[in-house]
């Protein structure tokens, strides 16, 4: 492998966009979006599928990535995926934090953590659940509710955070959102440590 893959400076990057972030902690906030190819977990209701093969996404200078995020207004970085987590990720957030961006980050959480975080958003898959060391750096927990039995699944993961620092958010799965939207807003009214996400972009047919 390229030594600079393994030193976090190539990326596989599949996207990069300017726009609003549409779910969880920090929905309706302006970031530059940074989307890496690759990913081994699977889920069936991921809607973008074409960030699982790493090889489709051309290898991206992270220098370059960081020169095109400094021109937007918003001085934030997502860095999503894909599975983020996969990478390097300490060189990217090293340069992002030295142009004084904020670094956020999408993850699944189940590789080694790497790079320097201001918020780690983490979203528990029951194909490779997260590393439980990597549990007590989250800053929210976005768990996708598909069917009644992933509330248990919430539930399990909602006590290996540390609640003081960790907001808890269920978020209805996109095609199952008519279904499942009334069984979270109860299921939140009984349980009030959690929020409710949604998924705004989509309403707002934005990236």
């Amino acid at each position: 492998m390229d030594k600079r893959f393994i030193e976090g400076e190539l990326l596989p990057i599949m996207e990069e966009f300017y726009s609003l972030q549409g779910e969880g902690y920090n929905t309706g906030r302006a970031a530059y979006f940074i989307r890496v190819g690759g990913c081994d977990v699977g889920c069936h209701f991921c809607d973008v599928k074409q960030a699982w093969d790493a090889s489709l996404h051309s290898p991206t200078k992270v220098d370059e990535i960081v020169e095109r995020a400094k021109t937007f207004p918003a001085k934030s970085v997502i860095i999503t995926g894909g599975e983020p987590l996969l990478y390097n990720m300490d060189y990217i957030t090293k340069k992002l934090k030295e142009n004084n961006i904020e670094t956020i980050l999408e993850t699944s959480a189940y590789p080694t953590l790497s790079g320097t975080w201001d918020w780690i958003c983490i979203s528990a898959k029951r194909n490779n659940p997260p590393r439980e060391e990597n549990l007590k750096y989250a800053s929210e927990l976005k768990m996708i509710i598909c069917n009644c039995d992933d509330f248990l699944f919430a539930e399990e993961y909602s006590k290996k955070v540390n609640n003081a620092h960790c907001y808890l958010f269920l978020q209805p799965e996109w095609s199952q959102r008519h279904i499942m939207m009334p069984k979270i807003i109860d299921y939140i009214k009984n349980n009030p440590k959690w929020r409710i996400s949604l998924q705004s972009h989509k309403y707002m047919q934005i990236p």
